[in-house]
């Protein structure tokens, strides 16, 4: 991956994220930094979100993610995120929330 070139991250992320507007904050932060992908729940109580552009911006979002206090007002309880990092491909356009 390069660093500051195209990328893409399926981050998991683990603790209390669904029903309390984890996914809309995800996506909010997303559009800010100019990412595209999405946030979905899983059914093991997980939500998944598939973040796509500059890898900086990236790590921008899972540091916003992982911050703890969160100082950006983050809903829910984040206890961990696993990224995996890939190339970017080209399926991808706009940031929703599944």
């Amino acid at each position: 991956m390069n660093d500051n070139g195209p990328a893409r991250a399926v981050i998991w992320v683990h603790g209390r994220v669904q029903g309390v507007g984890f996914r809309w904050w995800t996506r909010a932060r997303a559009l800010e930094l100019g990412l595209v992908g999405h946030a979905r729940n899983a059914g093991d109580g997980r939500v998944e979100v598939v973040a796509q552009g500059e890898a900086e911006r990236i790590r921008q979002l899972v540091a916003l993610i992982e911050e703890k206090p969160s100082q950006h007002l983050r809903p829910g309880e984040v206890h961990t995120c696993v990224a995996t990092w890939g190339p970017a491909r080209d399926d991808l356009s706009g940031f929703v929330e599944k």
